[in-house]
């Protein structure tokens, strides 16, 4: 993009695991909060070049990995109780925040961490 000249937008897929540690996910949450700050850096260096970098955090979503490892009622209990919003998230959801980084409308949005995580990180 810099050799080319073309402004653009990078969005990468963390977790809402870079920013709660969450038992027994230490080089899961080690890794996507490298990603966040991997995405905080390239934006503040390719900001220059009209490049724009930003991160979605997303918290479970309803994948087949998801429902996969999800399944257990007791299990995701344990998750749900800690979104507000009672549920996990739908592919749509995360696919939408894409997007929306992706497009002009979020033109002055750089070297965000955007949480789709039915308010995890709130509480």
């Amino acid at each position: 993009m810099i050799q080319r000249k073309v402004g653009g937008s990078i969005v990468n897929i963390s977790s809402q695991a870079s920013q709660a540690a969450l038992k027994d996910h230490v080089v899961y949450c080690a890794s996507k909060g490298a990603v966040d700050m991997l995405s905080k850096t390239m934006a503040l260096e390719l900001g220059p070049y009209n490049i724009r970098v930003n991160t979605i955090n997303p918290t479970v979503i309803l994948t087949e990995m998801g429902k996969l490892g999800w399944s257990d009622p007791k299990k995701a209990r344990t998750m749900l109780d800690k979104i507000p919003l009672g549920r996990f998230g739908e592919v749509f959801e995360v696919v939408d925040a894409i997007v929306y980084l992706l497009s002009d409308h979020s033109s002055m949005i750089n070297g965000i961490t955007l949480p789709v995580d039915g308010g995890f990180l709130a509480t």
